[in-house]
């Protein structure tokens, strides 16, 4: 019976793409350090602001934050349980600032107002609940200094002037105890400093482990150091290291993953349980007063278990069950009566809709090396969801960005959203992905355009072998490095994908590394010795070797090109230059810009536009099914400034925003 209905070619309904891609109801759910308040990222005049409630009375939600521009993306429980921080940027520049939300009296108070920096939250200590530690690169723009800032008068002090350095790793106390720094070798520094107050060296950590070996936390007295340490093995462990008796003690690892996340209790820094992701995350008890914890949790529900958030002493816990084909369903824990309560899903139009598993493949490179993938495959191809499709069809390599992150298991957007258009899905941990050790991590070092390329074509050919998709039937998309692979795809490869769409994504490497953020320059020497060296003729050859602009003159396939304009990383001019350049060859190109954007679009009316482009775009060139772009325009920046007659229907729908305004 499922070979026939995938022989009739029977697909289920067209979702709308605001189902997919639109806000969630709820997200970051956290609860109060007291445990008495739940707090969550919910819509309120048309973006995403903080919303608190009674944790026994989530019902009885209000707004807290009156933003109207920008969804809020990240705040914070302050320790008074009256107070939260978030962050805001204008136009998705990445100029931070940091609001003070008082809930009692309900005042807003930038506590940052200064024009033209990137703030960051740098300490948060129950010790000092009115008081908190921020970074500013206020003095010098490459470098954050760390301001204590009083929370009642907004009145800020320095505390520590930063020479040079990465970042600070600052303790409960407030004592900033060692700063962080690149060596010229591409390893990383350790620093402490003396009785004097000058700096001195501490621990010198490899270039191939700068990744993998850091600081993580302190244990309650602020002796023992927990880090992550990849030396002398491959994966990234937890260890304890006794600053006093330098005595070492191993907490956790495992043979194919790093540590993904440390639980520690929050009074007593105990380390209780740790993450391990290889293909699915594993979750591993150390501490026996909380495994029947987690043996209730692991039995409550489907889906991976996440830990929020917990109140300072530990009873009251926010848990959250990822699943791959549903919406995250959140859960008040309450330890002192091992009872957990169902609060809500992050996404109530998604229950009940006919959405697709993913599937954790292993795929062999050429030399040999294991990449972990996930795969989607549509409905109409795969009836039983089985992983195994009766036919081929329409493919879409979806590539993470970073590079130095990963793909993960669970509900992507983007997967279900082109499944049901009938798309198969598959993104790829390539290598120089992280989370797979340093060996993996360090075999991407220098290999941007080369063998981080080859994996992703390797990942074609195991999909095209296995009849997952026609071999001219395989687009390119990504975001970021994504961006970059599509482009090095479209160029190096000319005959391999039926088209791309690049997000953000770098064209020329020298460019990309002399345009940094002026924050970015103290970690400039991970670029140059992992991507290449813009500062010397050899290294802008090799660099100019790895950038597809220099190669522009090969693209055979359709392309479409997302900028955000005010993107502090990947400059627009990134996304220009490359339009330009095929311009002048009459070489054509889509090109969309929203002026409100940064590295990514987050306005919700411009991820709507840009990804109403993008299936009528992939719908042309792959065939799958499209919804027509509607009122999708409306209310976004979109601009198409090349290539609109490209796509039938496009300049009716630009018209007609126009027409609205």
């Amino acid at each position: 019976m499922a070979q026939e209905k995938a022989a009739t070619g029977k697909e289920p309904p067209l979702i709308s793409r605001s189902v997919f891609l639109g806000d969630p109801d709820r997200a970051a759910v956290r609860i109060s350090p007291d445990g008495k308040l739940l707090a969550y990222l919910a819509p309120s005049q048309g973006v995403l602001n903080v919303w608190v409630a009674p944790i026994d009375q989530p019902d009885k939600a209000r707004v807290v934050t009156s933003e109207t521009k920008r969804s809020v993306s990240r705040y914070s429980w302050l320790y008074t349980s009256r107070h939260l921080v978030y962050y805001q940027d204008q136009g998705g520049n990445e100029n931070w600032h940091i609001y003070l939300v008082d809930l009692e009296t309900g005042q807003k108070r930038d506590l940052t107002p200064v024009e033209g920096v990137s703030a960051r939250l740098a300490a948060v200590s129950p010790k000092f609940p009115t008081r908190i530690l921020i970074s500013l690169n206020d003095r010098v723009p490459q470098l954050h200094d760390v301001y204590e800032v009083d929370i009642a008068t907004g009145k800020r002090h320095l505390v520590q002037k930063n020479p040079g350095f990465l970042g600070f790793v600052i303790d409960e106390d407030y004592r900033v105890r060692f700063a962080m720094q690149f060596a010229p070798d591409g390893g990383t520094l350790m620093l402490r400093p003396n009785q004097q107050g000058k700096w001195e060296p501490f621990l010198k950590i490899p270039q191939e482990d700068s990744l993998t070996t850091s600081p993580l936390d302190f244990d309650k007295t602020g002796q023992v150091l927990y880090m992550l340490d990849s030396r002398g093995r491959d994966t990234a462990a937890l260890v304890a290291w006794d600053l006093k008796t330098d005595k070492r003690t191993l907490l956790a690892e495992d043979p194919r993953a790093d540590i993904g996340g440390a639980f520690l209790h929050p009074e007593t820094h105990q380390v209780l349980a740790v993450t391990f992701t290889y293909d699915r995350k594993r979750w591993k008890v150390l501490d026996d007063s909380v495994k029947p914890d987690f043996d209730y949790l692991q039995r409550l529900a489907d889906g991976e278990l996440s830990i929020t958030s917990t109140s300072q002493d530990l009873r009251h816990w926010i848990v959250a069950y990822i699943m791959d084909n549903g919406p995250v369903r959140y859960y008040h824990y309450d330890r002192q009566q091992r009872r957990a309560r169902f609060l809500f899903t992050n996404r109530k139009e998604l229950e009940g809709l006919p959405l697709v598993r993913m599937h954790p493949v292993i795929i062999q490179a050429r030399d040999g090396l294991k990449l972990v993938s996930y795969l989607s495959l549509p409905l109409v191809a795969d009836p039983d969801q089985d992983g195994k499709p009766q036919r081929p069809v329409p493919m879409v390599l979806l590539v993470h960005g970073g590079p130095w992150a990963r793909d993960t298991w669970g509900y992507h957007p983007i997967h279900q959203w082109l499944a049901n258009r009938g798309y198969a899905v598959l993104s790829v941990n390539f290598r120089g992905s992280t989370g797979f050790g340093k060996r993996f991590l360090n075999a991407g070092n220098r290999q941007w355009g080369a063998k981080m390329h080859d994996d992703l074509l390797d990942a074609v050919q195991w999909a095209v072998d296995r009849g997952i998709a026609p071999r001219d039937k395989v687009g390119i998309m990504g975001g970021s490095y994504g961006g970059y692979a599509t482009l090095v795809g479209l160029t190096f490869t000319p005959e391999v994908f039926a088209c791309g769409v690049d997000i953000v994504g770098p064209s020329n490497l020298i460019t990309l590394l002399n345009t940094i953020p002026p924050y970015w320059k103290p970690a400039l020497k991970l670029f140059q010795t992992r991507v290449g060296d813009h500062t010397t003729e050899e290294g802008r050859r090799f660099l100019r070797s790895r950038s597809p602009l220099t190669y522009v003159d090969r693209i055979r396939r359709p392309l479409l090109i997302g900028q955000g304009a005010n993107d502090p990383r990947v400059k627009q001019s990134e996304s220009d230059q490359i339009v330009q350049a095929m311009q002048k060859k009459r070489i054509p190109v889509i090109y969309v810009v929203f002026p409100d954007e940064g590295h990514g679009f987050v306005r919700k009316e411009n991820r709507l536009a840009f990804n109403a482009v993008v299936e009528l775009f992939l719908h042309r060139h792959l065939g799958g099914r499209y919804q027509p772009i509607g009122n999708d325009f409306q209310g976004s920046s979109i601009q198409v400034r090349a290539g609109a007659e490209l796509l039938p229907g496009l300049k009716e729908a630009l018209e007609a925003l126009r027409q609205s305004e």
